[in-house]
């Protein structure tokens, strides 16, 4: 028998997903998905490869398990698929330096990646869930937007910020049409300090999208006219030192919430630098903050995203128009539970250029 508190924790929990479309943060176990394109004749290679870094992600914490398959059509293609006990742990691992190194005996021999992640919301099969309570399933599936969100962020050698700034706010923008099936959204590009933040929305996919704006000539003039400001070294002609620098870059969205679906509001970049080690911790602060305040009609925010690598944290908000200011802000000295995870204040970074496709 279904008792009144706990249909109304239901529709409290459907209200929250139709206004969260994007958060790691449930509690759920995570699905990994890497479709993998090996060269021709390095299959045995990919395979030795594959069994030294099996045992080392057996190792890492909340790693579950994982499958290796090869294509019973085409040789050259794999599938990679590991479970976890919840997303954080996988993004903390994935997103490390220990990450970089781990996978580096698979870059000669593979052509091409594509990794997928996904929560588990049901299944059939296996163990009862109450006979293992850790393998929890996400309790309501999101209603998304359709927008997917990502970003990137890298630093500039001290003293080099005005030009990186006048370089990054002056370039034509890039063809919003990338085909029949994605589209560019919106670029807001941010700075703080010698800390860049540019943060991408797509509708279709994001990997193609990314690979298109890559290819763009006014993109391209613009990446290596703020490489020699750029502190970690790139060359983009060679196709591995792009890779590991983009990879380093890789900013990913770990919640997303929208208020109000309709409202034009003035997009704001916070930056709250996290203590060493507690980046994903103040990012799920941070989310759970969101998700309290998205139902307060008083709330001066329409959307956040949270974005979270290491220890940087940022949180891309639109504001109701003519507030002014970073009204999100807390005053110093009252960020409250924020506190013991701050390695300083949270900071308003300035916005460089904000650009949205006509049709967006």
């Amino acid at each position: 028998m279904t008792t009144t508190s706990e249909k109304l924790s239901d529709q409290l929990t459907r209200q929250v997903s139709a206004r969260v479309s994007q958060s790691v943060f449930d509690g759920s176990r995570l699905r990994v998905v890497l479709l993998v394109d090996v060269y021709d004749g390095a299959q045995q290679q990919f395979l030795e490869a594959y069994e030294q870094l099996c045992n080392q992600v057996a190792q890492v914490p909340g790693h579950v398990s994982d499958q290796l398959c090869q294509s019973i059509e085409n040789p050259s293609q794999w599938l990679i698929t590991s479970e976890w006990e919840s997303a954080p742990p996988f993004l903390t691992w994935v997103n490390s330096e220990e990450h970089v190194r781990m996978v580096e005996p698979l870059h000669s021999c593979v052509r091409d990646t594509r990794s997928l992640r996904f929560h588990v919301v049901r299944e059939t099969g296996g163990e009862p869930e109450a006979a293992t309570p850790r393998r929890r399933l996400q309790a309501s599936p999101r209603i998304g937007d359709g927008v997917i969100r990502h970003a990137l962020t890298f630093t500039v050698k001290p003293g080099s910020e005005s030009e990186v700034k006048r370089i990054l706010s002056d370039y034509a923008s890039p063809e919003a049409r990338v085909d029949e099936a994605t589209r560019l959204c919106r670029t807001s590009l941010f700075m703080h300090g010698n800390r860049v933040v540019r943060a991408i929305e797509v509708r279709g996919d994001l990997l193609a999208a990314l690979r298109h704006v890559a290819r763009q000539p006014e993109v391209r003039a613009v990446e290596e006219a703020i490489n020699p400001y750029l502190e970690q070294e790139r060359d983009l002609n060679d196709q591995e030192s792009a890779r590991v620098f983009f990879t380093r870059a890789a900013l990913p969205a770990v919640h997303h919430v929208t208020v109000d679906e309709l409202a034009e509001g003035e997009r704001q970049a916070l930056y709250y630098p996290a203590r060493p080690g507690l980046g994903m911790q103040l990012a799920e602060r941070l989310a759970q903050q969101d998700g309290a305040a998205a139902g307060d009609p008083d709330s001066p925010v329409l959307r956040s995203t949270i974005f979270h690598r290491d220890d940087v944290v940022v949180r891309l908000i639109d504001v109701r128009p003519g507030l002014g200011g970073r009204v999100v802000l807390p005053e110093p000295g009252r960020q409250g539970a924020l506190s013991a995870l701050l390695d300083g204040p949270p900071v308003g970074m300035d916005l460089v250029t904000d650009r949205r496709s006509p049709d967006a």
